[in-house]
């Protein structure tokens, strides 16, 4: 096997979120199996983030790889205007059996921030085809969206990692950061900021978009359901399309199959991507009302202004029918279930070390706040030699594993981190003030 060559990577390959001059250590991937990530020297990693929450079931799956090949040697692709196809049909049926039943039109897309595009120009048209021109979107502070600049423009513009590009985003606006978390007591004065962003302004806005429950790469926080029920009343209240940003919480990461479950409302927009596929290729659905889908296509423009090329990829498609089946099939309930109770029993000891903010756990979702940001080299580096792959970033380390994972690799990750965070050198892997 020809070697990976890190030195053409680390001078020619722009990693996500790293330097072209200062770059973080690659390590070298050359196969996965299950839980597992297999290095060139041997290694092997427990596998603890999902790759960024979408490998549900493991790697190299064997119902899932089954499905892709049977569909390679038929049509791998082909332009889905004019032209559809079995996998697509038989994705959109799951999706819409397994979604709450208003939500039965479905735009298949590439990825999370594309389908994020989508429901915008979605909401935005809406108005639009109903003679009403409206250029605002309520989100929430530390809300994160995506990476496209639609996407970008309703990511928080303070606290998040495109602040940056502020003055060339629209002027969208932006609810104060939540007070009451997940378990906490409800107390109702913390929707009156909410209740008077919409008396102000409910006449400039297209659209109100959330990340339910999670919001995540804007700091893994976790918010009381009362906080959605609210936004549902007062979208409902001012008329107002409610988006849904499911790509990281959909299909059971959180303890429920979407987290709009949590408070049982029903957005008007729906995204979902990430975990879609099992982790195999890259896909977006959104997915809407009949009534938001007949106004578009009733107005000026008379269809939906939106067509990627890779949209309804057959490959993609056959992979998501694939894991959503696995899904059903693994009883993802119990599996989730399981890993929160251990996450909980491993982690929430540490809430008392004095390096650590909070501890948070929902689902298999594992949360550690720190009170200072990490050196990242030298914090994955240490992971790695404990055998376990956890990606921390700025003042966060957590985990989020396949659900398939079993006890004793889950028992990896916890302890390498109860270790770690333990260890009387510890200030050694904070990021120098």
């Amino acid at each position: 096997m020809q070697s990976i060559d890190l030195n053409f990577d680390q001078r020619h390959i722009w990693h996500p979120y790293t330097s072209m001059s200062e770059p973080l250590p690659c390590y070298p991937v050359v196969s996965a199996e299950g839980t597992s990530l297999f290095l060139e020297d041997g290694r092997s990693l427990v596998d603890g983030m999902s790759s960024w929450w979408a490998v549900l079931h493991g790697y190299n799956h064997p119902v899932i790889n089954a499905a892709i090949e049977a569909q390679l040697h038929q049509v791998s692709h082909v332009m889905f205007g004019g032209i559809t196809h079995q996998p697509a049909i038989d994705l959109v049926k799951k999706l819409v059996d397994l979604t709450p039943e208003a939500l039965e039109c479905v735009f298949l897309a590439d990825s999370g921030s594309v389908a994020v595009e989508v429901a915008l120009k979605m909401a935005f048209q809406y108005w639009h085809a109903r003679g009403e021109k409206r250029h605002r979107v309520l989100s929430l502070s530390h809300a994160y969206h995506g990476d496209t600049f639609g996407a970008m423009a309703v990511c928080d513009p303070s606290n998040s990692m495109h602040s940056l590009y502020g003055d060339y985003l629209p002027n969208h606006l932006f609810a104060e950061p939540f007070t009451v978390g997940f378990e906490d007591q409800w107390q109702e004065s913390a929707g009156d900021h909410l209740k008077s962003l919409f008396k102000a302004h409910h006449q400039e806005l297209f659209a109100v978009i959330i990340e339910p429950i999670v919001q995540g790469a804007g700091g893994m926080r976790f918010y009381h359901p009362n906080y959605l029920k609210l936004l549902r009343a007062l979208c409902d209240q001012y008329e107002i399309p409610l988006i849904a940003d499911e790509i990281a919480t959909g299909f059971g990461r959180t303890g429920r199959f979407f987290a709009c479950e949590h408070a049982g409302i029903v957005p008007d927009i729906l995204c979902l991507g990430k975990a879609l596929t099992g982790g195999y290729l890259t896909l977006s659905a959104v997915l809407t009302t009949r009534h938001i889908a007949d106004t578009i296509s009733n107005g000026d423009a008379k269809c939906f202004m939106h067509g990627p090329t890779f949209m309804g990829n057959p490959l993609a498609c056959a992979a998501a029918n694939a894991s959503l089946t696995l899904l059903t099939d693994n009883d993802w309930q119990t599996q989730v279930s399981h890993i929160e109770s251990k996450l909980k029993t491993a982690l929430y000891p540490l809430k008392n070390n004095p390096h650590i903010r909070d501890v948070r756990v929902l689902g298999a979702i594992g949360v550690i706040e720190l009170h200072h940001p990490v050196n990242q080299a030298k914090i994955q580096q240490y992971f790695v030699e404990k055998g376990v792959w956890i990606r921390p970033f700025n003042r966060l380390v957590y985990i989020m594993p396949p659900f398939v994972i079993c006890d004793e690799a889950l028992a990896q990750l916890t302890d390498s981190l109860v270790q770690l965070l333990s260890r009387d050198d510890f200030t050694d892997f904070i990021k120098p003030e």
